[in-house]
């Protein structure tokens, strides 16, 4: 029942107002980002074609080494003197959508734009999905910045882009939106997921005219896994896990082992992985890049142990390389891409030791995907949907669903926590949070369970210096008063003035999101 002391307000997101921006920004950021991964494609593709002359013209190598020098050296120093374009953006996207950091769009766009189409393309172990997720977020921020929309409006547009940029960079829009609300913006409310879904649509349609209806990562397999072999799905999902929480072991650590190299300045950084993917393009070329090739191509492998045990140990050390170097790229595609081989590794031991049979093999590739996304990024949900999508069936559901949740609850009880939530404390970490001054305005979702679900607003002791302006609930706009009812689900928007707004922040999101936090 409705509050009859707030005043309440429909707010009609079918508006053509709003979907007509969110129509535009899945629009820009499809055409940008669809760019973007064409850039990348063929120049992967010319690198390829450059080392396979090589092998007959095996001289070339040495200007090709000092080339590669001078390309690592510029973007080392574009990445170190530009820090909001390093690694893969997702954490610099989520520090704005909850209002501890902020970035200018239009110098993030380009420079990001050119310095992941070089990395990438050149060949080093990185994925173009986090790269595409901050191009699209700069592009909702741009729009709103430009029409002059502030506060929970830029927000919306800032999510918007994100999820778009992804859905241009997977084709995969239902995936793109749920990661974002689950994993990025952590905010289910319709005022938010509608656009944010409208936009990821909209990109994907200009992603399609760009690369067909395809699916990006069309793995063939020969029939669905019996029953009487689903027991295979649970040791999966534990190996998965194990593996998974190694990776969110390595990958967090490294910022830190690199910098205790001091004579090695962290401009240098990427000279290593160029370098190393010289011989790794002379030997292995399908493996370049962020793993695309090697994941639509990988069922067509040999069953062999060693095989893939080998591009396992290969895909993880120079992915670590990859990624500490600090250029533009993300890990996205490089966790679908070692879940991939993680499958077809356990489907060559299995039929090694005679427990399944090898045409499996498919299967277990697909499946692993799932889970190892799900256990790094905790996000099942979203990991399940992006497999689905992106390999164009509904056949796997209840197996993508068992290894996804098992490997899931693996890392979960080794103490793991979301990966990119962890990139974002570390990243704030390194870069102090600027001091909020005069008026800022924050949004919060409320939890279900949480402290504030349930209770009034005049039943909450609210810090000194905010005020609750507005409840977004569904399709209703509530100015609230004290015997206003919190609702899970309800999006908060608070306006923080004075001193230590950081921590008046941080204290109500505990109490939207944490059951046990009281006042």
């Amino acid at each position: 029942m409705k509050n009859k002391d707030a005043k309440i307000e429909t707010l009609n997101y079918g508006s053509v107002r709003q979907l007509g921006r969110a129509v535009m920004i899945g629009l820009l950021t499809g055409l940008i980002v669809s760019i973007f991964r064409f850039c990348i494609q063929h120049i992967l593709s010319w690198v390829i074609d450059c080392f396979a002359y090589f092998h007959h013209q095996p001289m070339m190598l040495f200007p090709w080494a000092i080339g590669s020098l001078i390309v690592a050296l510029l973007l080392g120093w574009l990445s170190q003197k530009y820090p909001d374009i390093k690694g893969s953006g997702i954490p610099q996207v989520e520090g704005q959508l909850t209002g501890q950091f902020d970035e200018p769009w239009w110098p993030v766009l380009w420079r990001k734009f050119i310095g992941g189409v070089i990395s990438i393309g050149s060949g080093l172990f990185l994925g173009r999905e986090g790269p595409s997720i901050q191009l699209g977020a700069t592009v909702g921020q741009g729009w709103s910045e430009l029409h002059h929309q502030k506060g929970i409006e830029r927000r919306v547009g800032i999510a918007s882009g994100a999820a778009a940029g992804l859905s241009a960079a997977f084709n995969a829009p239902i995936a793109s939106t749920m990661f974002i609300l689950e994993e990025v913006y952590h905010n289910f409310s319709p005022l938010v997921w509608l656009s944010v879904f409208v936009s990821a649509l909209c990109s994907n349609m200009v992603s399609l005219q760009f690369f067909s209806l395809k699916p990006d990562l069309g793995i063939s397999y020969r029939q669905p896994l019996p029953l009487n072999q689903y027991w295979h799905l649970v040791l999966l999902g534990i190996v998965l896990g194990l593996l998974g929480r190694l990776y969110q072991y390595v990958i967090l650590r490294l910022p830190t082992w690199s910098r205790k190299v001091k004579w090695f300045k962290p401009a240098w950084y990427p000279v290593i992985p160029f370098l190393l993917v010289i011989p790794i393009a002379w030997y292995f070329p399908l493996t370049l890049g962020g793993g695309n090739q090697l994941i639509v191509s990988i069922d067509q492998l040999p069953v062999s142990v060693k095989l893939f045990a080998g591009l396992f140990v290969l895909r993880f050390v120079f992915s670590m390389i990859s990624y500490g170097s600090e250029l533009p790229g993300g890990i996205f595609l490089p966790i679908l891409t070692l879940g991939a081989i993680i499958g077809g590794l356990y489907a060559a031991v299995a039929a090694k030791w005679g427990l399944l049979p090898s045409r499996y093999m498919d299967n277990m590739i697909i499946y692993a995907m799932a889970g190892y996304f799900a256990c790094i990024s905790k996000a099942p949900f979203t990991a399940i949907l992006l497999i689905t999508e992106m390999v164009g069936s509904l056949a796997f559901l209840m197996p993508l669903a068992i290894v996804a949740v098992v490997a899931y609850l693996v890392v979960d009880s080794l103490g793991g926590a979301p990966v990119y939530m962890a990139m974002f404390r570390n990243f704030m970490k390194k870069r102090p949070i600027k001091p909020f001054i005069g008026f800022t305005q924050v949004t919060l979702a409320v939890f279900a369970g949480s402290h504030l679900d349930g209770l009034a607003v005049r039943n909450y002791q609210w810090p000194a210096g905010c005020l609750l302006t507005s409840i977004y609930r569904g399709d209703e706009h509530i100015t609230p008063n004290g015997s206003t009812i919190i609702r899970a689900g309800d999006t908060l928007v608070v306006e923080l003035t004075g001193k230590d707004q950081q921590d008046k922040q941080q204290q109500i999101a505990q109490a939207a999101h944490n059951p046990d936090h009281g006042q």
